[in-house]
């Protein structure tokens, strides 16, 4: 299908619900279907004659994204906040729904952002267009740190790591150094390590094995192939496996998914990104995540009823109890 043609809709319900319940274990339910984050200049608004409505300016409240999860057999969620806006409104709303949990930190392509480094700069973006972006590198770590400990339910630091796609030397060095620093206070407050990893493979592993990792460490959307997998498992690290496992060029990711331990096996959505096969390109949420589960399955022809349930062991270990 044509991306002209393609639907634009969310993706239709899985049917029947997942046998075991599972977590999506990284969601961002601040962003709407165009992906822009929330702010006094630009607020969501949530269409209550048709709340799963397609718009750039529409998402679903955080009430509907939890009830559809559910009723899919996604009973609990990781709310992830990686910029500072993003990141308070996480610690704010994981204290009052039971189904989430957060994370929060600054995403490798906000550090620079701070610290006047972006010598690529995402497109389209200028800094001065985010207020936030005010506030120096230093100052914005030391809120995460703060938020982080605010509350028993933020479970992670994340996400946090390297993204070269769209950086050069002056952005690499800033968010090496906002990487280490995020692992310093994941650590230091025993919370899991989200890594969000972006043609940085060598650099995110040299980062982890000379500073040491938080005794929890998760790669989400693990996009790595099955020699890094194998490395990861071997330091006992969580791999998190997302929609791009069902696009048909990615065999590298699904030859990764069969050889990692099942023990060590985590679901996400990465929402409102990332969509699964054949939604791809499609606003994604929290229930489409038992769509890739069912294709995790397939692929490790493993039965569906223990693979969720080995999922929502590893949720647990990684995040703690709901």
């Amino acid at each position: 299908m044509s991306k002209k043609n393609r639907p634009r809709g969310y993706p239709a319900d899985p049917t029947p619900a997942l046998p075991v319940p599972v977590v999506d274990t990284h969601t961002h339910l601040d962003s709407d279907a165009s992906g822009w984050l929330p702010g006094p200049d630009k607020p969501l608004i949530h269409d209550d004659a048709d709340p799963w409505k397609w718009d750039a300016n529409n998402a679903p409240t955080v009430d509907a994204q939890i009830a559809r999860a559910a009723a899919a057999g996604v009973d609990r969620m990781v709310q992830v906040g990686c910029d500072l806006p993003s990141a308070r409104w996480t610690a704010d709303i994981v204290t009052q729904h039971p189904a989430l949990v957060g994370a929060v930190a600054l995403h490798p392509n906000e550090a620079p952002m701070h610290a006047g480094t972006h010598d690529v700069g995402p497109d389209g973006l200028e800094p001065a267009a985010r207020d936030h972006y005010a506030v120096p590198l230093d100052e914005a770590i030391a809120e995460i740190a703060a938020l982080a400990a605010s509350s028993s339910r933020i479970r992670a630091i994340g996400e946090t790591g390297m993204d070269l796609f769209r950086c050069g030397p002056q952005g690499a060095h800033t968010q090496r150094e906002s990487f280490r620093a995020h692992i310093a206070i994941a650590k230091e407050l025993d919370l899991a390590l989200q890594i969000h990893d972006r043609d940085a493979h060598a650099e995110v592993l040299d980062i982890l094995q000379r500073d040491g990792a938080p005794a929890r460490t998760v790669f989400h959307c693990f996009s790595g192939d099955v020699e890094m997998a194998r490395l990861c498992a071997s330091k006992g690290w969580f791999l998190s496996f997302a929609g791009p496992i069902t696009y048909p060029a990615n065999q590298h990711l699904r030859d990764a998914l069969v050889e990692t331990p099942l023990d060590l096996l985590l679901a996400e959505t990465d929402a409102p990104y990332l969509a699964p096969a054949p939604y791809r390109g499609q606003p994604n949420a929290p229930y489409v995540v038992a769509h890739t589960v069912r294709a995790m399955a397939e692929i490790r022809l493993a039965p569906l009823e223990d693979l969720c349930q080995a999922l929502s062991r590893n949720s647990e270990r990684a995040f703690g109890q709901w």
